[in-house]
């Protein structure tokens, strides 16, 4: 007598079916547990804001060094003491001279990296 081939085909498809369901659902609350632990950093309600010293080097750092001390643009070590934190803000939101505006950023992420640079002085 013959075994049927099909069976095993069946029960290893049937467990991986399984298998992915199962990941699915702990990836998803993996990614729930993680943005929990984020918190909000003084965004506006349910918006996450990265640590101003992330959004600096993510957006910042290219054009005015990874400390601060300029490159292609200005020396920022002293912003804090030259600018009011609304023209800081400004500058970001609508861009300066060769700066173009950085509106990837959100209100959130605007208010927390205004407040770090206004502390350089």
């Amino acid at each position: 007598m013959r075994k049927n081939p099909v069976i095993p085909f069946a029960i290893i498809a049937i467990v991986g079916i399984l298998t992915v369901i199962v990941l699915s659902f702990i990836g998803v609350d993996q990614r729930n547990n993680i943005a929990g632990e984020d918190g909000d950093h003084g965004g506006e309600a349910g918006e996450t804001v990265a640590d101003p010293d992330v959004i600096y080097e993510n957006n910042c750092s290219s054009c005015h060094g990874a400390d601060l001390s300029g490159s292609f643009g200005p020396d920022l070590t002293q912003v804090g003491s030259n600018l009011s934190p609304e023209e800081i803000s400004q500058i970001i939101q609508n861009g300066q001279g060769e700066m173009p505006p950085q509106g990837q950023l959100s209100e959130g992420e605007v208010s927390s990296l205004v407040e770090w640079l206004s502390d350089h002085q």
